[in-house]
């Protein structure tokens, strides 16, 4: 009999075992995955971390799987034949393949900062001093913030810098250790290695929102945002805003929390506190928290000049700015008030 009773205990919890085996195994399948290429080593980084973190794609709803990618480059091929769902990438790229009838959509995320750098000595006083002068370049010849500086000077000053400057384009680690050498009169870099050339005492002869302003273009104009296949989109439209807010929430928490920063510090990469300082304040700095009517009017504006100045090699097919490009789900998710930041941070 008591035989008897062990076995049938057994059986009642080996088949309880399994009903809840089958129950979570049914859990998972209703949790859709959003498959996120990201380049291996990029800033885009923290935030990933911060979400897998703080469990917000659990959050809203989705699992969010990412792969790693070695460039930029990869990062479009992978978007392109399906291999992920979504990658950070500009608007740019996107207006030039929707010009090529691909269905691209972007949900913009950052704005275009940064600027030119000259050492803190520096006797430049304005762009019209590095003519004759070594200035150098990490996004190549169709950099935005090169062709911006091209605009800005013939618009200010008359001139064009590409044509009186000694432009030299290399990669932006190569571009930093020139410039700590002095063998760069001025450079302009990605806003990471921009942070750094702050904290060793560099300063910014013209911003972008200066260049912007002589242009005549007054409101923040996006650079980055999350890039996906409209289709997709609108077949995953709970997952996309899911993935959206868990972002949204991610960038607020590194917006308001110190503490937060110190948690993900070792992905920074930071060679020293100043660095660190730096980097948090350039990322907060470069946060887009707004996307209406007349952001996309700037960014129209934005477009005509890069494309004057950058041309097919830039833009592609494409001869305006498709408002298209822009992904609108949720117009609440375009515009949001930061959160209180910590007393120190800035």
């Amino acid at each position: 009999m008591f035989k008897y009773v062990e076995i049938r205990r057994a059986l009642v919890f080996g088949l309880v075992v399994v009903a809840l085996a089958l129950s979570m195994k049914a859990f998972a399948k209703k949790v859709p995955n959003v498959r996120l290429g990201v380049l291996k080593y990029g800033t885009v980084n923290w935030e990933v971390d911060v979400i897998k973190h703080h469990n917000l794609d659990q959050k809203y709803g989705f699992n969010l799987d990412v792969l790693s990618l070695g460039s930029k480059n990869a990062s479009a091929v992978a978007l392109q034949s399906n291999a992920v769902d979504i990658i950070l990438t500009d608007w740019l790229w996107v207006n030039r393949q929707r010009a090529s009838e691909k269905d691209f959509s972007l949900f913009p995320t950052s704005i275009a900062t940064g600027g030119l750098y000259v050492a803190n000595d520096s006797p430049a006083k304005d762009v019209r001093d590095l003519a004759n002068k070594r200035v150098g370049i990490a996004g190549g010849e169709v950099d935005k913030n090169w062709l911006l500086l091209q605009a800005y000077s013939q618009a200010q000053y008359g001139f064009d810098i590409k044509n009186l400057a000694q432009a030299s384009f290399m990669s932006p680690v190569l571009l930093n250790v020139l410039m700590l050498r002095g063998e760069l009169d001025g450079g302009i870099n990605f806003w990471h290695y921009g942070a750094r050339l702050k904290a060793e005492g560099y300063k910014l002869l013209v911003t972008v929102p200066e260049m912007l302003q002589a242009l005549d273009i007054e409101n923040d104009v996006p650079l980055l945002g999350w890039a996906f296949k409209k289709p997709w989109a609108d077949r995953h439209a709970k997952s996309v805003k899911g993935f959206l807010q868990a972002s949204l929430e991610a960038k607020q928490i590194l917006y308001s929390s110190d503490e937060e920063w110190k948690r993900i510090r070792a992905l920074t990469k930071a060679e020293n506190d100043t660095v660190f300082a730096s980097l948090k304040n350039e990322y907060r700095g470069g946060l887009l928290h707004q996307f209406g009517p007349q952001e996309l009017m700037a960014t129209k504006q934005i477009f005509n000049v890069l494309a004057k100045h950058g041309g097919h090699s830039l833009v592609g097919k494409a001869t305006h700015l498709d408002t298209q490009t822009f992904y609108t789900l949720d117009q609440s998710l375009l515009t949001w008030i930061p959160a209180v930041k910590d007393e120190n941070a800035p």
